[in-house]
């Protein structure tokens, strides 16, 4: 549906930079499989969610009962709302839009705590918690890793936060992009065991966001069984589609391409960290999510950057302006394989410096002959480029890449 726009430059194909997604995950085969049972998939109604709830919760090792599946995580966060939350919801920002949007829709009051952009965007707990005190919040949210920045808190920092708010309504950890953290930063920080024996906390998981697969919507909570159970009995009988059916029964014999694709994707997102790192006046912030945040050039006007890079280059990329707590300077740029990051770097490049730019590639290779300069090109601030956009800026080098 991406190409139905017909907006990219050139008829080329677009290169999709702003929807969350995993790459190498479900793999040829399975969509193989999937376009063999298109006919069944259509014609038949899906089982009922508690059959679907218990096949997945066999793959986690969790019991159904403490489950709640949805149409995506957006539907389970408008039933917490309008079941668990009362009066009142504390989130920093910014964050996932539906955190700040669905209570107000609903009445609520939202307090809005600001993470600093000098901090990197980093949360520290302990001030959300007084932040919450001094408002007065019934209910808090953290997102773990937090959209759009990435950033993650430690399983320790999450139960402690949890511990600190034991006499709130209720506290939701957020972990829709947890999946995508690197296997080999540390021990796995999700608290999904936590919440089953807690009395007020939810976890939240996306499966269409680990799949990358928007169009099939499935997310799912994980709480005490009575909280679970509140959440569950209002759900409708039919509320998942059979595409979300198909995909968890898949899921057993599919565990370990899926985790062989979470480490390819943490590889990706690596090297794309340290490539954007090297365009002169980018801020790349560190992400644990399969998308990087970054600021761009002081001077560069976000939405221009975005429709010159759709328009000109085919790259759709994620403009921040319309998110709490950010500006059109910031952009969400999804993790994406090697060809498709050269393919970004070269619109950035003609975009925000009217030239191509060097940048090294990991292993001192260059870049490729379209977006590398020659010998000796220095940055100017060509008349093509953003009007101010790195006039005056050092070339890449040590200190210039801030993470």
């Amino acid at each position: 549906m991406l190409n139905r726009a017909g907006v990219a430059g050139g008829g080329q194909d677009i290169v999709d930079f702003c929807i969350p997604c995993n790459p190498y995950f479900p793999t040829p085969g399975m969509f193989d499989e999937l376009s063999a049972m298109l006919r069944d998939i259509l014609t038949y109604y899906p089982s009922s969610a508690d059959t679907i709830t218990a096949e997945l919760a066999h793959l986690l090792d969790l019991q159904p009962q403490t489950m709640a599946m949805g149409n995506g995580s957006t539907e389970l966060i408008t039933w917490i709302d309008h079941l668990l939350v009362k009066d009142s919801l504390a989130v920093p920002i910014p964050t996932f839009g539906r955190w700040t949007d669905q209570p107000d829709e609903t009445g609520k009051r939202v307090d809005m705590f600001r993470l600093p952009e000098r901090h990197g965007f980093a949360l520290d707990p302990d001030a959300f918690v007084s932040f919450i005190r001094q408002r007065g919040s019934r209910t808090a949210v953290i997102c773990n890793p937090n959209n759009p920045d990435g950033g993650l808190l430690s399983r320790d920092a999450v139960i402690s936060f949890m511990d600190s708010l034991a006499d709130l309504d209720l506290v939701v950890i957020d972990e829709s992009f947890l999946e995508f953290v690197d296997p080999d930063s540390g021990p796995w920080p999700s608290v999904v065991d936590e919440a089953v024996v807690r009395p007020n906390v939810v976890v939240l998981r996306s499966l269409g966001k680990n799949f990358g697969l928007h169009g099939v919507r499935f997310g799912y909570l994980v709480a005490n069984p009575s909280l679970a159970r509140k959440v569950r009995s209002r759900l409708p009988k039919w509320n998942l589609n059979s595409f979300a059916e198909i995909i968890v029964f898949m899921l057993k014999d599919h565990q370990q391409d899926y985790e062989m694709s979470l480490r390819m994707l943490a590889r990706d997102r690596q090297e794309m960290i340290s490539q954007l790192g090297c365009l002169p006046g980018m801020t790349v912030f560190p992400s644990q999510g399969n998308f990087v945040f970054v600021k761009l050039p002081e001077g560069a006007d976000g939405v221009q950057v975005r429709d010159r890079l759709l328009s000109e280059h085919g790259v759709l990329v994620r403009e921040c302006g319309n998110k709490l707590g950010s500006s059109s300077q910031f952009m969400r740029l999804v993790v994406r394989s090697e060809p498709d990051v050269q393919r970004l770097l070269s619109g950035l490049s003609s975009v925000l410096y009217g030239s191509a730019w060097y940048a090294p590639l990991p292993g001192g290779q260059q870049l490729q002959a379209a977006y590398a300069p020659s010998p000796g090109m220095r940055l100017s601030a060509p008349g093509g480029g953003m009007p101010g956009a790195g006039a005056g800026l050092p070339g890449p080098g040590p200190g210039r890449r801030r993470r």
